[in-house]
């Protein structure tokens, strides 16, 4: 059985103090660091996600050139080339 000395005791006592005051004093300086490359990563990726967006809304706002003759102006917009019949208008009948 082994029996627990006071030496031991406040060599783990002060191993313990050390290791807090420098996790304390390392956070001090590199916490502000690590949350600032945080902030920056963050803002350039909201950058990026805005030009995308912009960009995407700029070409599908654009509107179509029906005189282009390479593309018949059709890609975009593609008529109906289905022929339908003649528009009649029914009116209704009252029974008497």
């Amino acid at each position: 059985m082994d029996i627990a000395s006071f030496g031991g005791f406040l060599r783990t006592l002060v191993i313990i103090v050390v290791i807090y005051y420098a996790f304390k004093f390392a956070m001090r300086y590199l916490f502000p660091l690590f949350v600032y490359k945080m902030a920056k990563k963050v803002e350039r990726n909201f950058q990026q996600q805005q030009q995308d967006f912009y960009q995407q809304n700029r070409t599908t706002q654009e509107e179509p050139n029906f005189n282009d003759q390479s593309t018949g102006g059709k890609d975009k917009f593609p008529r109906s080339t289905k022929v339908v019949g003649e528009y009649i208008d029914f009116e209704e009948v009252d029974k008497k």
